[in-house]
């Protein structure tokens, strides 16, 4: 019995699998932006959506940021938007957005965090009305939805009727179906485990 070439045997693998992606970049032909939901328990849905925003600006597009919870604790990436990303081409302070109440297990402030996350939402709809826009992130806006925050259907629809060109990112954990109907992607990233479970710090450039 012959045995056959590692090589060949590679080869012959690659060429399947190539086949397949060629088939499937051929049969992607509708233009238009996605809505991308990034949500689960693991750590890196902020992470992996702040990447996107990186290499929409890599293409000297224009991207809108709205934080909601986030605020209070200064951030790495909050630093890089606000004094560093301001001298990239189609990006501006107010392109950055923060509710800056906090986290809502920390104010404890129900009626408060209702008014301030209805304001932030207002920032955010006048983003995804605003065809200048190619991407916007809309960062831990679903615990805005699950806690009933924002009224769901304002949400669906203004993220449903935004420019056809426009793209947009949501991230936190649930938010219920009807956010995940509407992504054309949805992701989830699983928590195997956690440094802070073993009692390490949260660590500046990486956690925050």
């Amino acid at each position: 019995m012959s045995v056959q070439d590692p090589d060949q045997k590679h080869k012959k693998k690659m060429q399947k699998q190539k086949e397949k992606v060629d088939a499937h970049i051929a049969a992607a032909d509708v233009e238009r932006g996605v809505v991308i939901l990034l949500t689960g328990n693991g750590k890196g849905k902020s992470s992996s959506g702040f990447g996107m925003v990186l290499r929409a600006l890599g293409y000297d597009q224009k991207v809108g940021v709205v934080q909601f919870i986030k605020g209070v604790q200064l951030s790495g990436e909050e630093i890089f938007l606000k004094e560093k990303a301001t001298l990239l081409p189609n990006f501006e302070a107010s392109d950055f957005y923060q509710m800056g109440t906090g986290f809502t297990w920390d104010t404890q402030d129900r009626s408060g965090d209702i008014k301030a996350a209805e304001e932030t939402w207002a920032v955010a709809e006048r983003m995804l009305s605003d065809p200048r826009y190619h991407l916007v992130l809309l960062d831990e806006l679903t615990y805005m939805l699950a806690y009933k925050y924002l009224d769901e259907q304002r949400v669906l629809d203004a993220i449903k009727n935004r420019p056809p060109e426009q793209s947009v990112i949501v991230t936190g954990r649930g938010g219920g179906s009807a956010i995940q109907e509407l992504s054309d992607t949805v992701s989830e990233v699983k928590n195997v485990k956690h440094a802070y479970d073993h009692h390490i710090k949260a660590r500046k450039g990486v956690d925050y």
